[in-house]
């Protein structure tokens, strides 16, 4: 179906088309179908205050070159969603450790969602989360989202855990949670979707050189 491509400050060069078709992809889901009209800019991308060169996007890609899905970790060390926008959603405190990101605008374009049932597209994007964390030593995430993520995340073995009461929004309801990253949860992800092996393009090469390598050759 597609593979998932790791782009960060050494690589975004080389995937810079694949960028600007993950931010209008952006922009027509969470504008055009969320409704959330204040995100909307004349050129057509959503791009916000924590797309910075300390983001790292997990695109799916086809082999066609098309994306199709995408992801965006933040460090936790780093100004990010929770910690300047939403910090009431940690009671404790936001988290922050070299080790932790917070995980938001992921997304599948409609035409891969399956309705009625758990799309095999989103388990891609969700293996390829888990892979990538343990493949970097990243320990855990944050997240800013809907309540319903709670039992979703939970259902694919992700076991979340809440930081705090939820926030009324005007966007409607949010929490704040937080995510280990274990080999079980990859296990049991990839159990739930069906998916036998490394979503990662060339997920055994460097980071940099892989997602380098993989727009060359594809393109």
């Amino acid at each position: 179906m597609f593979q998932i491509h790791v782009v960060d400050r050494s690589n975004q060069s080389v995937y810079q088309r694949h960028l600007n078709d993950y931010f209008k992809i952006r922009h027509d889901i969470y504008v055009g179908e969320r409704g959330w009209h204040n995100l909307a800019r004349p050129d057509g991308r959503e791009i916000d205050t924590f797309d910075t060169q300390d983001a790292i996007y997990l695109l799916g890609i086809t082999r066609e070159q098309n994306v199709v899905a995408g992801s965006r970790l933040v460090p936790t060390t780093r100004p990010h969603l929770m910690s300047e926008v939403f910090p009431q959603l940690a009671q404790d405190g936001v988290l922050r450790d070299p080790g932790l990101y917070e995980w938001t605008r992921v997304f599948v374009v409609p035409a891969l969602r399956e309705a009625g049932r758990p799309s095999r597209a989103a388990g891609i994007v969700y293996c390829g989360i888990v892979e990538f964390c343990l493949l970097r030593k990243i320990s855990g995430l944050t997240i800013v989202c809907e309540p319903y993520w709670y039992d979703r995340l939970r259902t694919i073995g992700w076991a979340p855990q809440r930081l705090g009461s939820p926030l009324d929004h005007k966007d409607g309801a949010i929490i704040g949670l937080s995510v280990t990253m274990t080999k079980r949860g990859l296990a049991r992800t990839r159990a739930f979707y069906g998916v036998t092996r490394s979503v990662l393009w060339q997920s055994t090469s460097p980071l940099g050189q892989r997602a380098s390598r993989s727009s060359q050759e594809n393109t």
